[in-house]
């Protein structure tokens, strides 16, 4: 059983942890979600150190997909299932665990091998954690998981870009490149449009281009920071009953010759070894 996050140490695991600042990142396939959320883990220093130390976790929405039937695992390796449909994923376990999550409790998920796409026997512990970064295609799909979010990011990347990066990487796990291109003109490419491209209007922030957008990267570690050394107060969405006042911001193209943000005090985390 693998862990993650943030333990409480000693003979104090049973003690109440601090409601965390859960922050969903939505994007479509290969747009570089859970990039953006290991090089915010890099750039806090949570990446290197141990469990009990980490301040902030990462949780990807792909460990959630269903337990297919004997019939759609058939489908699913002959490129013919359509993982990108919201029904492809246990929404009722991800509620369950995220609200886990948000009361601080100490919580195992599913692990999922996209190889033979199945759930894994195997699950992973994940302790209490002052930041949770929830990331997947659909994670402003479901209302009620929406509505968890303290903060939502959307990563826009160019389709012809997201689309280059999804052949490199399944053609790594043994696909046919046809197989791969039919899969994405059937089901994803489709999928994008209808249930995630619609969810953009909800993020809080959207950083085009990815990792390669450091201004963007860079503002959302400070503000991770801030959250972290308690100089935000009153961040819960939850205290406004979901229907708070919302921002959105586009961050702007890196200019040339811009630098990072110093990164300041550091605080720490380790990423859930995303399949995709």
């Amino acid at each position: 059983m693998a862990s993650v996050g943030s333990s409480l140490g000693g003979g104090e695991a049973e003690r109440p942890h601090p409601r965390p600042f859960l922050i969903g990142v939505s994007g479509g396939t290969a747009s570089g979600k859970s990039t953006v959320c290991e090089k915010i883990m890099e750039l806090l220093g949570q990446n290197e150190v141990d469990h009990h130390q980490r301040k902030l976790v990462i949780l990807s929405q792909d460990r959630f997909y269903k337990v297919l039937t004997a019939d759609q695992k058939a489908k699913a390796l002959k490129g013919q299932y359509n993982f990108d449909h919201p029904g492809a994923f246990d929404n009722d376990l991800m509620h369950t665990t995220l609200k886990n999550i948000v009361e601080g409790k100490t919580v195992e998920v599913p692990t999922y091998d996209f190889v033979t796409h199945s759930r894994l026997p195997e699950t992973t512990v994940v302790y209490p954690a002052d930041v949770v970064l929830f990331e997947g295609i659909l994670v402003f799909y479901n209302q009620d998981i929406r509505d968890m979010f303290h903060l939502r990011l959307f990563v826009d990347t160019d389709s012809d870009v997201r689309l280059s990066r999804r052949v490199l990487r399944d053609t790594k796990r043994g696909r046919d490149l046809e197989q791969i291109l039919t899969q994405y003109t059937t089901f994803v490419k489709p999928a994008f449009e209808e249930f995630c491209l619609p969810t953009k209007k909800y993020a809080d922030v959207i950083i085009p281009r990815g990792v390669d957008n450091m201004v963007a990267i860079n503002l959302i570690v400070q503000h991770i920071q801030d959250i972290l050394n308690g100089d935000i107060c009153k961040w819960q969405r939850g205290a406004m009953n979901g229907h708070g006042r919302t921002y959105k911001r586009v961050f702007p193209e890196q200019a040339e010759g811009s630098t990072m943000l110093a990164a300041g005090k550091r605080s720490h985390l380790e990423s859930s070894s995303r399949p995709h």
